[in-house]
């Protein structure tokens, strides 16, 4: 049952983020439409690297079996996730026509390397039934205080500018953080909250969509 639901999930999910991504690069007038279509892409491609060969697993021979294209899978989807974030970042300065903050640019380019070079260390043993607890916490440092830094600029900026399309997206981040963290924290002792990775996967379409129905909004207007 497990096996056929979350392939189900993971079906819709790669098919929704794919398909607006898309649309969105080919249809947004607006660069940042652009880059938010390609932000889509490279979250559907980055996760299905993962989600790809665990839904072969569940349906086959086992997770036990597929150790090294999972552990393959959640290394490229750790740097694509970040690649996201750094995206979502110069959406930012589109939309709210942002011309200074140099040092912030510099910060968010700082945790974005830091977070890549962390993944990519040898010693998280991606590849290995044994990945050490301690390294999943090291290079899940820098990727949250860049989620927390994206969440603090879009709030501020939504409100500011009286953003009512973008005025959720900085929750939609909150809320993945929220049901990410548990996961790194806890999985190792607590298996089954690894569900939380379903929710988290529903605040990302969320926030695929947020751009889409905006993009659409002033196509239309």
């Amino acid at each position: 049952m497990q096996a056929i639901f979350e392939s189900l999930f993971d079906i819709f999910y790669l098919t929704t983020v794919t398909f607006l991504g898309i649309r969105m690069v080919r249809e947004g007038k607006d660069r940042q439409y652009f880059l938010f279509g390609l932000m889509a892409l490279v979250l559907g491609l980055g996760d299905a690297f993962h989600l790809v060969p665990r839904a072969l697993a569940l349906n086959t021979t086992g997770l036990e079996n597929w150790t090294f294209a999972l552990g393959l899978g959640k290394l490229i989807t750790s740097i694509t996730m970040t690649i996201f974030y750094l995206i979502l970042y110069y959406i930012w300065r589109l939309r709210y026509k942002i011309k200074d903050r140099k040092s912030l640019t510099i910060l968010i380019w700082i945790l974005a390397l830091l977070r890549i070079s962390l993944v990519l260390c040898p010693e998280n043993m991606f590849l290995s039934t044994n990945s050490p607890f301690a390294w999943a916490i090291y290079r899940n440092i820098p990727f949250a205080i860049l989620g927390l830094l994206i969440i603090i600029i879009f709030y501020k900026k939504s409100r500011e500018e009286g953003d009512l399309a973008f005025k959720n997206l900085w929750l939609t981040i909150v809320l993945s953080f929220g049901f990410y963290l548990p996961v790194v924290l806890f999985e190792k002792t607590m298996p089954l909250i690894g569900i939380l990775m379903i929710p988290k996967t529903c605040t990302y379409i969320w926030t695929i969509l947020i751009g889409y129905l905006a993009m659409k909004g002033e196509n239309n207007d």
